[in-house]
């Protein structure tokens, strides 16, 4: 069974808003990491939007530093699923999942392979809900934000997470991976 991580950026106040995380290439490479781990990536409407607009390709050959071209040509070219109920269609090496997202998760998860890399706030508080999620990365920035989105807002009961690595940048980011208790 493909274990199903999730990975994210936040701040030291437990902000999740991407717009207030300062990128670099350290980050990046380590995203790309990250992706070389999984065979799909699941998003919801919103992250899939975020990220197709920021890095499909209409090529911005130059326009970034060579670091970011490196992270968009993997995150264009990973097989992506989306969770949705509004969107009539995907593209970009995308398909929608639609219907019981437990049962189609579970189809995810029973198929051979790396793993299932999700990213966002709404769909991976559904996960964590279900259950579902196997490893958990915070990449904990070292910024107070004064605002939100937070993570996990509304999850009906606790988590237990044991701790596997951790990471630091010479940013002072830190990357903390856990393993749910079970």
């Amino acid at each position: 069974m493909r274990p199903l991580r999730y990975s994210i950026n936040v701040t030291l106040d437990g902000c999740c808003d991407h717009r207030v995380i300062s990128p670099d290439e350290e980050l990046h490479r380590h995203a790309i990491e990250n992706f070389d781990r999984a065979d799909a990536v699941l998003f919801g409407r919103a992250t899939y939007e975020m990220m197709e607009a920021a890095f499909r390709p209409v090529m911005r050959t130059g326009a970034w530093p060579d670091w970011m071209e490196s992270f968009a040509r993997t995150i264009n070219a990973a097989k992506k699923y989306v969770v949705s109920s509004t969107l009539g269609r995907v593209d970009w090496n995308a398909e929608l999942v639609r219907g019981d997202l437990a049962k189609a998760v579970q189809q995810l998860k029973r198929e051979p392979g790396k793993g299932l890399l999700v990213g966002g706030v709404k769909l991976p508080l559904a996960l964590a809900e279900l259950g579902f999620i196997d490893e958990y990365e915070f990449v904990v920035q070292p910024r107070l934000a004064g605002h939100g989105p937070t993570l996990f807002a509304g999850l009906s009961k606790h988590v237990d997470l044991r701790l596997l690595s951790r990471l630091e940048f010479g940013s002072g980011a830190v990357a903390m991976r856990y393993e749910p208790r079970r």
